[in-house]
């Protein structure tokens, strides 16, 4: 079971850092260090909290 956890919460933080410095072009280059730090500490958090606050606007 921990390493399934493990492997989601590496998906989502890939996923947010992907999806960040590819396809959002909104946020500056310091907000999106700040949600790369967040997604690498904080992983799955980051990608729900990422999905409600910035993919859904972009899309």
């Amino acid at each position: 079971m921990g390493r399934l956890a493990a492997l989601i919460a590496l998906i989502a933080a890939v996923w947010v850092i992907y999806h960040l410095w590819t396809k959002n072009n909104r946020l500056s280059d310091t907000e999106k260090l700040i949600w790369t730090v967040c997604a690498i500490a904080f992983s799955i958090v980051t990608a729900i909290i990422y999905y409600f606050t910035q993919y859904r606007k972009i899309q």
